[in-house]
């Protein structure tokens, strides 16, 4: 029996059946299986003048049957995530880049144009302390495009969203959900609820929910009250299998569930009293790079002189 278990526990490291990158926790509790057809990863590496940017690209038959084509792309120096999703399925084949960091512009468009895609819209989740933000920077090199951030976070775009709201690219969307609590503007965009929108959903959270943790909420108006109940309310109502992907990861991981949230997160699985007492009590270090990055991008990351209009509308 001891030799079956060992073996098991060995299996369970080895199985593709992790496509996600789960946590142990999640895999010593997993049937083994074969992994579903179609699903692979591929390793690419972007080559400058001046430095070598990778990242990880996951291609899951499920989403490409239904047109969407993502790519996960990281900024190291501030553990960034940016991604990346287009309606391959339409003629235009639309993209857009959620959370897009200045020093990676260059590389996104560069798969941007290697892909095909057409990219209308680049969009943050809310104004970053720890890196300036892309959306700037891509205007000028790519002027049909749009930025967007929320209405709520006063700061300037192209477009400003509210919750409920739809952000369309080709005939694929993303729902706007307020998630405020680290900053007064966060919000999470969701892939869409419907037979032609892929599935599981996958929610992108910002700060706001991060793979076993979530954002500060000592600034930017930020609070630990208000984030408990954004994240309970918002993300932890939608489906259990709901893909989590957050602006930041610290410990390596790419992706979680919203069920593998409510289950493990040491903060947010806790009552909210017990909540508040752990983000009263972290006593981290002041942003190094808050005093740059805020102004920054209040103003789009550049100063844009763009009027901004209300919401997204449909291709």
């Amino acid at each position: 029996m001891l030799r079956i278990n060992t073996l098991r526990s060995w299996l369970v490291k080895l199985s593709p059946l992790n496509r996600w990158n789960l946590s142990p926790q999640t895999l010593t509790k997993t049937t083994l299986s074969f992994p579903k057809p179609g699903i692979k990863f591929q390793n690419h590496v972007f080559s400058s003048a001046s430095k070598t940017c990778s990242y990880t690209t996951l291609c899951d038959s499920s989403m490409i049957r239904r047109g969407l084509l993502f790519r996960q792309l990281l900024e190291k120096e501030s553990s960034t995530y940016t991604y990346l999703l287009a309606d391959v399925s339409h003629p235009r084949k639309p993209a857009v880049l959620i959370d897009p960091v200045d020093k990676t512009v260059e590389r996104d468009l560069h798969l941007v144009k290697e892909l095909g895609l057409k990219l209308i819209y680049a969009m943050n989740t809310h104004v970053h302390a720890d890196h300036v933000t892309g959306t700037g920077l891509l205007k000028t090199k790519v002027p049909a495009m749009k930025s967007i951030i929320s209405k709520a976070s006063n700061s300037k775009a192209d477009i400003l969203v509210e919750a409920g709201d739809k952000i369309y690219f080709g005939s694929l969307f993303l729902e706007v959900r307020a998630t405020p609590g680290h900053t007064l503007g966060c919000v999470t965009y969701v892939t869409g609820d419907g037979p032609d929108q892929p599935q599981p959903r996958m929610a992108f959270t910002g700060d706001a929910l991060l793979i076993r943790g979530c954002g500060r909420t000592d600034f930017q108006g930020g609070s630990s009250r208000q984030l408990y109940e954004s994240v309970h309310s918002q993300i932890f109502t939608l489906p259990e299998d709901t893909l989590v992907y957050p602006a930041h990861d610290y410990k390596g991981f790419t992706v979680s569930t919203v069920g593998e949230e409510k289950l493990y997160n040491p903060r947010l699985a806790r009552d909210e009293e017990t909540f508040e007492k752990i983000m009263e009590n972290l006593n981290l270090p002041y942003p190094k790079m808050l005093d740059v990055a805020v102004p920054a991008n209040m103003a789009c990351g550049l100063q844009d002189t763009a009027e901004p209009v209300q919401a997204a509308s449909s291709n």
